[in-house]
């Protein structure tokens, strides 16, 4: 049996500090940072998606980071076919592969070594699908996709149509739901993870977040959007759905004002903090750690104090 490889897993909701304790982990472990953040994959999207920096990344190589531009049509198969690769690489080389994200579909499937060959689509049925979103909005679909499957609509954001649809479809021709499927598709796993969150109590969680918005507003984010998605908008479909940007596509499109897109960031934000928390505890092999800080927490895993390889 081929030995497996050791696999460190920082997953999270956003603002929980998953860059940070991902960072010493590596430092302290030797290791290098694969991304799992379905965002940050975009070349040009930086303080949106909250790319760490060159000084956050303290010198730690970083993987699976502007990988696709922003116009790119970027899927979870398409992750997993990228990352493992990278994953075995660094393992080749000596060092301890660093999972960092809070994309649980993408952590989720690149662990489980899923098989995304089967099933096909109908393109009858999307354009059906596509024509009820365009009508009756993306809530309505969304809905749709809740009483078939509550578990795939739990892991898709409601304004990322194209997912949607595509899990509607893949329900309906094959009968199974994301459960079934996903146990269907898996084969052996190569890595032995281990799975790490940072718990916080959700009043600081939404807190972090609300101030994070702040910084990122301050940072720039509106010349962000203008300069690197107002000139493909027209291509950028799954790019421009993602929180941080349709907002701002919004008030440039006269929807609503600045200020009204900074507020609907914050409250989108925490949504999605709190579908990501949704996600991530239905799971039993995540070990929470305080959220005193990434070196505090880091040192605690090292001394292993913690379980271990």
């Amino acid at each position: 049996m081929m030995k497996k490889i050791p696999l460190v897993v920082v997953c999270g909701p956003t603002a929980c500090g998953k860059t940070a304790l991902g960072v010493e982990l590596a430092l302290r472990l030797g290791g290098e940072v694969v991304s799992a953040d379905s965002m940050q994959v975009y070349r040009g999207l930086d303080i949106g998606t909250a790319k760490p920096t060159a000084t956050e990344r303290r010198g730690v190589p970083h993987h699976m980071i502007d990988v696709a531009d922003p116009w790119e049509s970027y899927s979870v198969a398409r992750y997993c076919a990228e990352a493992a690769p990278v994953i075995e690489d660094i393992a080749r080389r000596g060092r301890l592969p660093v999972l960092v994200g809070g994309t649980g579909l993408y952590i989720d499937n690149l662990v489980a070594n899923t098989d995304f060959s089967a099933p096909g689509g109908d393109a009858a049925l999307r354009a059906e699908l596509l024509r009820e979103a365009a009508e009756k909005g993306n809530e309505y679909l969304h809905e749709k996709l809740r009483g078939l499957d509550p578990l795939a609509a739990e892991a898709i954001h409601p304004n990322n149509v194209k997912r949607v649809v595509r899990a509607i479809e893949q329900i309906t021709l094959s009968g199974m739901g994301r459960a079934e499927l996903d146990e269907k598709s898996r084969r052996d796993s190569p890595y032995h993870a281990l799975r790490f969150t940072i718990e916080r109590d959700r009043a600081e969680l939404y807190e972090r977040i609300n101030a994070r918005v702040d910084e990122m507003i301050k940072n720039g984010l509106a010349d962000e959007v203008r300069r690197t998605l107002m000139p493909v908008l027209d291509k950028a479909e799954t790019a421009a759905q993602a929180i941080g940007y349709k907002e701002i596509v919004d008030c440039f499109k006269g929807r609503c004002t600045l200020d009204e897109a900074v507020e609907s960031i914050k409250q989108n934000t925490r949504r999605y903090a709190k579908r990501q928390l949704t996600w991530f505890r239905r799971r039993g092999d995540i070990y929470g750690l305080d959220p005193k800080n990434a070196a505090d927490m880091a040192e605690k895993i090292y001394k292993n104090e913690m379980p271990t390889f």
